[in-house]
């Protein structure tokens, strides 16, 4: 899921509307995404094609967020039938992996290993993903949907003072690869503002891709230079990792909160189990009814449990039984929710659960909605910035650092400062837990498709999105909202510089909480409204970004 998303310059806030007719909408974390899906509707694709080219097209002018070596999720919603399907192209560990595969002699987490390098890399979903989607999907040639992409990898696209921020955040490690040094960087230096990142071999990879489809990445030549560009540096793929890979259609999560359905995704996201289990809490405890500052305290209350149960439970349901029923339910929210006090803060060491306590982020996200109606909502990752900062010779792939997502070890914190539990341990073949969270938030008279990047941060930021939603909040003001979060561990609320007011502060530390402010802003929140009565579309991308919102 993530990660380290920095307050950039002005490209910010697009939010359009109009009242003639049809209209679709592309909200994109960058704006040649954005164009790029606006393009292919405009040339009569629909939103599942669309996806596809602005997901390839990030993959390209997105490098340190997203990539044809990561993997995402994809929640999309078909009229012509009703289908809502999410389509899990989340990596997997390679079947040469094992749960201590990260660890030294005494048992201890090797620092670094599971975050930098070709060790860190899991086997990519992103490409089967686009593959299968054009296909059962789409309406276009798999050529014409990633003709923008293609484009953009060959004809660059110039860095931005937030492309400088991520390459001087892991230059190190950039450094350390040959071929991600000559692609990211300038003579090996972090580049100017205005530098064009170009990459033909990106673009040949995508054009082998519109000839062979998923063959095309995962057999052949290409599969042969990947394997042994990750074995020579010591990584450990096998050929047979990439020739397996599966994409899965999963059935989303659906939950009820008041008036509004709300549609999410299942493991091996986290996302959509904590979401319906904040918002179950939230409903039983009243939480529209109460004052702001009560409100804020039982929103943190919530987040700690649905994280303590997200460190405890969830993992790939493929490899671990995860009690869906129950942690969705209202019945479980009450059991889950009858200790919290108005009045007082809940110490998380006093839940049961993880004994051992803890001693940021990018990814990103978009949402389309097309003139028919249908609309995708995606968050895509290669985990840390710029993901392993390694990239095979010769292919234009950078690939993912998603191992660290695993349980490295139970009980210890990830680079996200997340625990996990045995469900989330490493095994071959596994998918490992994400905090991604593409949601459709519906009512009888709104409808919103919305998501963000933001690590372990993500879950509650669509928390506050969807009761912006309910609100009755506009695009604009949903991405803007200041934020903040609670993961169980650490044991504090960690908040943007105007989340509260100075009398909010000392009424929540009065009650027991430990506050940390967070330096900058968090999150690149994308979201696009339908206001049913009046067929109103509005789009908006988070100012603390350099997205763009196009409604048409």
């Amino acid at each position: 899921m993530k990660k380290f998303i920095v307050i950039l310059f002005t490209l910010s806030l697009v939010a359009c509307q109009q009242n003639s007719g049809p209209q679709h909408a592309v909200a994109t974390a960058h704006p040649i995404a954005t164009q790029a899906g606006i393009e292919i509707l405009n040339q009569g694709g629909n939103a599942f094609d669309a996806a596809v080219a602005v997901s390839a097209t990030l993959a390209v002018v997105e490098p340190y967020s997203s990539g044809m070596g990561g993997g995402g999720f994809w929640l999309l919603h078909r009229v012509v039938d009703n289908k809502t399907t999410m389509i899990d192209g989340r990596e997997v560990a390679p079947n040469a992996a094992s749960r201590d595969m990260y660890l030294d002699e005494n048992g201890d987490v090797i620092p670094k290993l599971s975050i930098d390098g070709a060790l860190s890399a899991g086997i990519p979903g992103q490409p089967a993903a686009l593959i299968h989607i054009n296909q059962r999907y789409g309406t276009l040639s798999l050529r014409k949907v990633l003709a923008p992409a293609i484009k953009a990898a060959n004809e660059g696209f110039p860095v931005t003072e937030h492309y400088r921020r991520m390459a001087k955040f892991r230059l190190e490690a950039l450094r350390a690869s040959p071929d991600a040094a000559k692609i990211f960087l300038q003579n090996n230096e972090v580049p100017e503002i205005g530098y064009l990142i170009k990459q033909p071999d990106l673009a040949e990879t995508l054009q082998k891709m519109t000839r062979q489809g998923a063959n095309g990445f995962y057999k052949g030549d290409l599969a042969w230079a990947l394997v042994e560009g990750v074995r020579e540096a010591g990584g450990i793929w096998n050929i047979t990792d990439l020739q397996r890979y599966r994409v899965v259609e999963r059935e989303p999560l659906v939950g009820q909160f008041g008036e509004y359905k709300v549609t999410s995704v299942p493991p091996s996201s986290s996302g959509g189990v904590a979401i319906m289990a904040m918002l179950n809490m939230l409903e039983q405890h009243k939480w529209s009814s109460l004052n702001e500052v009560d409100q804020k305290h039982l929103l943190v209350e919530v987040m700690r449990r649905a994280y303590r149960d997200r460190a405890v439970y969830l993992g790939d349901t493929d490899y671990v039984r995860v009690p869906l029923d129950k942690l969705t339910s209202k019945e479980y929210a009450k059991e889950l929710g009858n200790d919290i006090k108005l009045n007082s803060a809940t110490a998380s060491a006093s839940l049961p659960g993880l004994d051992d306590q803890p001693k940021g982020n990018h990814t990103t996200h978009f949402s389309i909605l097309d003139k028919q109606g249908n609309r995708v909502a995606a968050t895509l990752s290669i985990n840390y910035p710029f993901g392993s900062c390694f990239v095979p010779p010769g292919t234009g792939i950078l690939l993912n650092d998603e191992m660290d997502d695993f349980s490295s070890k139970p009980g210890e914190p990830n680079a996200y400062g997340l625990v996990g539990a045995e469900a989330n341990a490493i095994a071959p073949g596994k998918r490992m837990l994400s905090s991604m969270s593409p949601t459709f938030v519906e009512s009888n008279d709104r409808l919103a498709i919305l998501g963000t990047p933001g690590g372990s941060r993500i879950i509650t930021m669509v928390l506050h999105s969807i009761l912006g939603v309910t609100q009755g909040d506009s695009a604009k003001d949903i991405v803007a909202a200041p934020r903040f979060h609670h993961q169980y561990l650490p044991d504090e609320i960690q908040h943007e510089s105007d989340a509260f007011s100075g009398s909010e502060i000392d009424n929540l530390t009065a009650r027991g909480h430990t506050l940390r402010e967070l330096n900058g802003g968090y999150g690149n929140m994308q979201v696009v409204i339908v206001d049913k009565a009046d067929n109103e579309v509005s789009a908006a991308s988070d100012p603390r970004g350099e997205g763009e919102a196009i409604v048409q």
